[in-house]
């Protein structure tokens, strides 16, 4: 079977000949749909060397831990020509157990087509390829050469730790729980498994003493990272719980869009009502989603 070995960006239409020319195939999605700027597109090249690993960085920290972990950067900006930040796809191959052979990729324009990606077991990657430029929320899709589930899951606050978790087998889920909030970047990670049997199969979230208790009371274990740090609003944390009955989770991401919640909603995917920004008047909702 052959896999997803290679990733490129086009910015234009000679990058687009030239890409064609060595044997890629195009994503015909627009990067900047409803943005303006450049017409940006993906490209992919298949091959029997997998990729198992895609990030996206939109801040100049989140690139180090990548390229000291080996991360190979596409170096084409997809908000080109548009009025966001700067943002870059990363990919890895790795070989770790953790690392799972990607051999599909699709992109989403619109909130109510993810509900159903998840369902035929698709994965999504959580920042928006259009973030800070408005237009369209842009999200990249992958679909892997076997079923996987969370079997571990983290939280930092801290850059310097990113080094560490990407050679351990973690993936960043590259949006910040702290978005528009002030504080420092804070972001969830987790481990792929194939084996259902050591995945987790509840999470939670609190944000008060007595949900905090409750939870502790029912055997879940924490996260140790407030979500919430460095900003003005209350204590949010990440719970978890393995061997609950439950059916193995899939996928967890988080969701910044309010269209996407609600489609995530009126489709019965699982999103935790409580805010991330909880207390932070003026900050984005962000959202924890997990599939099952």
């Amino acid at each position: 079977m052959s896999f997803i070995a290679e990733l490129q960006v086009s910015l234009n239409k000679a990058e687009e000949f030239a890409l064609r020319e060595q044997g890629f195939k195009k994503i015909f999605v627009n990067l900047n749909e409803g943005a303006g700027g450049n017409f940006v597109y993906l490209w992919y090249k298949k091959g029997d060397h997998a990729i198992t690993r895609i990030q996206i960085s939109f801040h100049d920290e989140m690139s180090t831990g990548l390229s000291s972990a080996g991360f190979k950067k596409i170096d084409k900006n997809l908000n080109e020509g548009a009025c966001g930040g700067s943002v870059y796809l990363w990919y890895y191959k790795g070989s770790l157990k953790y690392d799972v052979p990607i051999r599909k990729l699709d992109v989403s324009v619109q909130a109510g087509d993810e509900p159903y990606k998840y369902k035929l077991g698709w994965e999504r990657l959580a920042c928006d390829l259009n973030r800070g430029a408005g237009g369209n929320w842009i999200y990249l899709w992958l679909k892997r050469e076997n079923p996987t589930y969370i079997c571990d899951i983290r939280a930092t606050a801290k850059f310097e730790e990113d080094d560490d978790n990407f050679n351990d087998g973690y993936i960043r889920v590259d949006e910040d729980t702290n978005r528009g909030a002030g504080g420092p970047y804070i972001f969830i990670w987790y481990r792929q498994t194939t084996d259902p049997k050591d995945a987790i199969s509840e999470l939670e979230i609190s944000s008060s003493d007595v949900k905090q208790k409750s939870l502790q009371d029912q055997g879940y274990e924490i996260v140790n990272q407030d979500l919430n740090e460095g900003t003005e609003g209350k204590e949010v944390f990440l719970w978890y719980k393995k061997d609950s009955g439950s059916a193995p989770i899939k996928a967890v991401t988080v969701l910044a869009d309010p269209a996407a919640k609600q489609a995530y909603d009126n489709d019965g995917l699982n999103v935790n009502p409580e805010n991330l920004n909880t207390g932070n008047p003026g900050a984005a909702p962000v959202y924890l989603c997990y599939h099952q």
